[in-house]
């Protein structure tokens, strides 16, 4: 089955603001037990993961959407390595800090 040209760049936009999403509720939850510990430094934690969710859904998601689009227009190859990079290091970080932060006991 071909998917219509007109699809990638939607659903590229639709895979990055669920990244975010995903990197804000993990803010959320270790925000959550950052109170409930009363531990300052996990409620610094939780908002750079924060701040990077904003980032990712804020800043890389529009610009990458508009990136595809124009890509597609031209007919060129719509990969980003840098971004899928980019994003791949900040979960890969938010989620260290986060199981770092799960394991220290309450």
């Amino acid at each position: 089955m071909t998917v219509p040209v007109e699809t990638q760049p939607e659903r590229t936009t639709l895979s990055w603001q669920r990244t975010g999403l995903g990197l804000l509720a993990v803010a959320g939850l270790v925000g959550h037990r950052a109170v409930h510990l009363g531990r300052p430094a996990l409620l610094v934690l939780a908002g750079v993961a924060a701040l990077a969710g904003l980032g990712v859904l804020g800043g890389l998601a529009p610009a990458r959407y508009r990136q595809v689009q124009r890509r597609v227009a031209g007919d060129r190859a719509v990969a980003a390595p840098w971004a899928a990079r980019a994003v791949t290091a900040t979960v890969v970080l938010t989620a260290l800090a986060t199981a770092v932060a799960v394991l220290i006991p309450g």
